[in-house]
C-alpha cells in the first residue's frame, strides 16, 4: 500500500469502515474508495455536490464485496447482465473488488491524479477467463476527470464492455433536461429492448427510463433549472451513451436506494457496451475517458 501522499491527498476510514481516497484542490474535492475504484463524491469549491450517493448505500467489501450505490460505479468487463451465465454479477467485476493504490501525484497546477490498479485473479476468471490488467484513473481540478485503461495481458483477443455508470445530483429529475442526444437512435431496455428513432427534442424524463444510445460519441449537458446549472460531461473512445432513472416503482423495489431518491439523481453513463463493445488484441491496450464540469 502507498504510505506517502502529496499534499492535499489522505487515506481515511469511510463509510462501512472501507479505505478511501479522500483528495482536496484548490478547486474541488473528491472521495475515492478503493473498493470498487468507486468515487462516490466530487464537489466544486462553493458549489453543490455533483455526484448522487443513495443514503441506502451499502459500504461492503469482500470476495466479492457489494456494489455501491452512486457516484460512479465502475462498470468491467460487461455491462448489464452476463450473456449465458446467470451467476455472474450484473455490471462486471470491477466494482465489487479493492484495488490498490498506484501512483498519486500532484502536478504544477495543483491538480491531483490518482490511479488505482486491478489484475485477474482466481476470482475474475470464474466468470472471465482472460489475464487482463486494469488502471482506473481520476483527475481532479475544477472538473472531475475518469480514465480507464485496460490491457489484454493473455494470449487470446480480449472482448470487454465498460461504462463509467455516473449518477449526476440533480434538483428534480422532472424538469431536467439533457441535451446532445437529439436524433440519435436508442435501444429501450423498458420496452422488451426494442430499437427506436431518435428524437429531435432534447430528452425530458416523465417515467423510468433505460436507454443504451449506440454510436452516441459527443458531448452531453444535463440541464437542471432547479439548481441553476449545467453539468457537461464530454468523452473519448467511448461509443455508447446511457440514459437512466428507476422512478417510483422501481425505487421502492431497489434495497440500496430509498423509495423518494429518484428525484435526486440522473445516471448518464460513458461506455462502450451491446455492439460498441471493444476488442482487445494480446498485449494491446484500451482507454475511455470522461470530463465532468459545471458550466
Amino acid at each position: 500500500m502507498l504510505t506517502v501522499l502529496p499534499d492535499g491527498v489522505r487515506l481515511e476510514r469511510g463509510f462501512g469502515g472501507l479505505d478511501r481516497l479522500v483528495i482536496q484542490t484548490a478547486e474541488a474535492m473528491a472521495h475515492v474508495y478503493l473498493h470498487g475504484a468507486h468515487v462516490t463524491h466530487f464537489q466544486p469549491r462553493g458549489a453543490r455536490p455533483i455526484l448522487f450517493l443513495s443514503r441506502e448505500s451499502r459500504f461492503e467489501e469482500g470476495m466479492p464485496g457489494k456494489a455501491i450505490r452512486g457516484g460512479v460505479p465502475l462498470c468491467f468487463p460487461w455491462f448489464g447482465p452476463r450473456p449465458g451465465d446467470a451467476a455472474a454479477p450484473a455490471h462486471g467485476l470491477a466494482r465489487l473488488l479493492r484495488w490498490e493504490v498506484g501512483d498519486v501525484v500532484r502536478d504544477d497546477r495543483g491538480r491531483v491524479r490518482a490511479s488505482l490498479r486491478q489484475g485477474a485473479n482466481d476470482y475474475t476468471r470464474r466468470f472471465f477467463p482472460h489475464d487482463f490488467e486494469a488502471v482506473f484513473a481520476v483527475t481532479v481540478d475544477a472538473g472531475l476527470h475518469l480514465e480507464l485503461i485496460v490491457r489484454n495481458a493473455g494470449q487470446a483477443p480480449m472482448a470487454i464492455e465498460e461504462a463509467f455508470h455516473t449518477y449526476f445530483a440533480v434538483g428534480d429529475v422532472r424538469r431536467v433536461s439533457i441535451h446532445g442526444l437529439e436524433g440519435a437512435p436508442y435501444v429501450d431496455k423498458t420496452d422488451a429492448f426494442a430499437r427506436k428513432p431518435g428524437e429531435a427534442a432534447p430528452l425530458a424524463l416523465t417515467r423510468v427510463t433505460d436507454r443504451v444510445y449506440p454510436g452516441a460519441r459527443g458531448a452531453v449537458t444535463i440541464v437542471d433549472p432547479t439548481w441553476a446549472r449545467r453539468i457537461v460531461l464530454t468523452k473519448a473512445r467511448s461509443a455508447t451513451t446511457i440514459v437512466w432513472n428507476p422512478w417510483i416503482e422501481n425505487a421502492k423495489a431497489m434495497e440500496d436506494f430509498g423509495d423518494d431518491e429518484w428525484t435526486e439523481m440522473v445516471c448518464v453513463e460513458t461506455a462502450n457496451a451491446m455492439e460498441d463493445l471493444v476488442t482487445i488484441a494480446s498485449g494491446e491496450q484500451h482507454s475511455m475517458s470522461a470530463t465532468i464540469e459545471v458550466r
